[in-house]
């Protein structure tokens, strides 16, 4: 055996599954076996594997044992020459392990190899080469010297940046997301530190092969795409805490005692900027809209009364009314603002006026209801909402031309957008993006080779692959989706390299497959992207339905003695009420809570779209074409609506 592949994977079922496609055309011709090892996934991964890759090696763990142990359980099994760690969120070219395995066979005092890895940007990641983080490098990484001389031999020593990253480096530490080892050099320096849960394990295996006498090569004639940030969001405290903190195990193990010492005090101080920075930022990013909102409306309305009792009533409204009945309607309209998906990024100004205009007619209905010494001015109210209306609009079209993100508008204008494909495949990708009403205008298909038969692709072709650096210039193409079925890795990884440009986007459609990954995520690069478009995971959606389930079991408290003897199950009808109060389910989900994640994301359910239709569970086929028809077009009134039909199931287990 050649070569064996370990794969851990952890609730990134559409990342494996492109993952593994691209596997299964790199080992071709070559004596290889795959592990994948799942810690416990509840995305349908598993069930994933066996159905499409009955030919790897599939270990389903029944907890998350952590990235460590998950490879080494593979890794003890293993059988090849060599030993490839390999993320799930990566897409290897066709002839990737071929060429590595020739280097390292042409260069026995290689322990280990990593290759080029480039972003779903087309962007070359740093990371693919690294140096030790000792005490003076990680230093100049804490406090940013490093991002401010890159390419610096003193402060970049982190990444290496002095060194060309097209050319063959011997270097100090592999990059965990493609790590290939000999096995010899295994069984000598032991495989991963299994007190590394997650991050250092790579640096610690790569310390240790140095160690043991071999060399770590960075290899850029092998490349690769990792959809980086997936896995973990990289600006959250939790990845702070976890991945400094295997610093300081690392330190502790490597280092002498004063070093460590030293290393250990640096990395806290990083712990409690980065968390802190962080933490602030987060804050500062949810609330920083808000509060300028609350601010504007209020003094507006500050200014308005004054305004109003001195020019045209010529009246004192009592202290109250500016201490406690402004701030009121100002906390109306801005929660009425985040109901309606007001502060949802990126920003909509018309649903911040349907907000406002929803929490003035809360605010004057609630108005009719009180007595007359405390009703102060209906007109205030309707002038107040002028005021805010307008400034909702001025602020977030000044707030748009700054340029931050968390404060851009949504564009009117649709994407521009091609596909490389041959004609039967572009087709179905096009099909698929038209159902799903993807906001993009969809300017033509590119031929991954020479046109034969224009006529095919229905007098939408472009050009051929050769072109598409000027069909994307001369259209401003702003999107490009790849199709893995009809291109080769290799191809689709060159044409990134090639075009690499800020504006444009790239996905790959695998084929006979219902989603698109790629790089087009408003927080966070590589996060995926589902064409079969599941309305429900809208945040304004997500928010309604998490308020739905609240308010239905709110209602369903009180009403629990009259209703308990037409529920089934009475007792579990009411640990379902706590369920779903303590947000670990949703009164409605998808048929089959296994697979929910990998479609929506939403919590499982009490009940599903087919409770309550027939005694017969559905089939497969059944289950998914009623799970996209209620996610697609998901309306709080089919929740309603399902849990109405079935109140006697809604004591069901769960």
């Amino acid at each position: 055996m050649k070569l064996s592949v370990v794969i851990v994977n952890y609730n990134v079922r559409h990342f494996l599954d492109q993952c593994l496609a691209s596997v299964a055309k790199a080992i071709n011709g070559m004596q290889a076996e795959v592990f994948v090892v799942d810690n416990n996934s509840v995305d349908g991964s598993v069930e994933m594997v066996a159905e499409k890759y009955p030919w790897t090696h599939l270990i389903a763990n029944k907890e998350n044992t952590g990235f460590s142990k998950a490879n080494n359980q593979a890794m003890r099994l293993a059988k090849g020459q060599y030993v490839l760690l390999l993320n799930p969120d990566t897409v290897v070219e066709e002839d990737t392990f071929h060429k590595c395995v020739n280097f390292m066979d042409a260069h026995p005092d290689a322990g280990g190899l990593g290759v080029k890895m480039i972003d779903g940007k087309g962007n070359f990641l740093p990371e693919s080469k690294r140096g030790l983080p000792s005490p003076s490098v990680a230093f100049y990484k804490v406090f940013g010297l490093s991002a401010l001389f890159p390419k610096s031999r003193i402060f970049g020593k982190y990444h290496l940046g002095y060194l060309d990253k097209n050319k063959t480096h011997e270097v100090e530490v592999l990059a965990g997301a493609y790590m290939l080892m000999r096995k010899e050099t295994l069984d000598k320096v032991g495989l991963l530190d299994e007190t590394f849960f997650m991050y250092g394990e790579d640096i610690d295996l790569s310390y240790r092969i140095t160690q043991g006498g071999y060399k770590n090569y960075y290899f850029p004639e092998a490349r690769i795409i990792h959809y980086k940030g997936e896995s973990t969001k990289k600006s959250s405290v939790n990845y702070v805490i976890v991945f400094y903190n295997a610093m300081i195990i690392f330190a502790s193990k490597h280092f002498s005692q004063g070093n460590a010492r030293l290393f250990s005090f640096l990395i806290n101080i990083a712990i409690y900027l980065r968390a802190g920075v962080a933490l602030l930022n987060r804050f500062i990013a949810r609330i920083a809209l808000p509060a300028i909102d609350g601010v504007v409306f209020f003094a507006g309305l500050y200014f308005l009364t004054g305004y109003w009792e001195t020019k045209v009533k010529v009246l004192n409204y009592p202290p109250v009314f500016l201490s406690l009945v402004v701030p009121t309607y100002v906390l109306i309209w801005l929660f009425s603002i985040y109901l309606s998906g007001g502060y949802d990024k990126p920003l909509r100004i018309i649903k911040s006026v349907r907000g406002i205009a929803t929490g003035t007619i809360f605010i004057l209905v609630v108005y009719a209801l009180l007595s007359e010494e405390y009703r102060f001015s209906r007109a205030l109210i309707i002038i107040g909402t002028a005021w805010a209306s307008l400034a909702v609009v001025v602020l977030r079209l000044s707030l748009n031309m700054t340029g931050v993100k968390q404060f851009l508008l949504e564009r009117s204008d649709k994407k521009n957008m091609v596909i490389v494909a041959g004609p039967e495949e572009g087709k179905r990708v096009l099909s698929l993006l038209q159902l799903s009403g993807s906001p993009v205008n969809f300017i033509g298909f590119v031929s991954p080779g020479e046109v034969k038969d224009a006529a095919s692709y229905s007098g939408f072709m472009l050009g051929n692959l050769g072109q598409l650096k000027d069909i994307t210039e001369l259209y401003q193409v702003s999107e490009v989706i790849f199709c893995a079925g009809d291109l080769t890795s290799q191809a689709i990884i060159s044409q990134m390299l090639s075009l690499s440009k800020p504006e444009l986007e790239y996905k790959i459609a695998p084929p006979e497959s219902l989603f698109i990954i790629g790089s087009n995520s408003i927080d966070d690069q590589g996060d995926l992207y589902l064409v079969d478009v599941n309305a429900i995971t809208n945040r304004t959606n997500k928010r309604n339905k998490r308020l739905f389930d609240i308010a239905a079991s709110v209602i369903m408290l009180p009403l629990f003695p009259v209703l308990m003897f037409k529920v089934s199950n009475p007792a579990g009808w009411l640990m379902n009420i706590l369920r779903v109060l303590g947000g670990k389910h949703s009164w409605v989900g998808l048929i089959n809570n296994k697979q929910q994640n990998t479609t929506s994301q939403i919590k499982p359910g009490i009940l599903h779209p087919a409770v309550g239709l027939s005694a017969a569970t559905p089939d497969e086929e059944t289950a998914q074409r009623l799970n996209a028809i209620y996610a697609r077009d998901y309306k709080v009134e089919k929740d309603f609506s399902i849990l109405m039909r079935a109140i006697k199931e809604l004591g069901r287990k769960v």
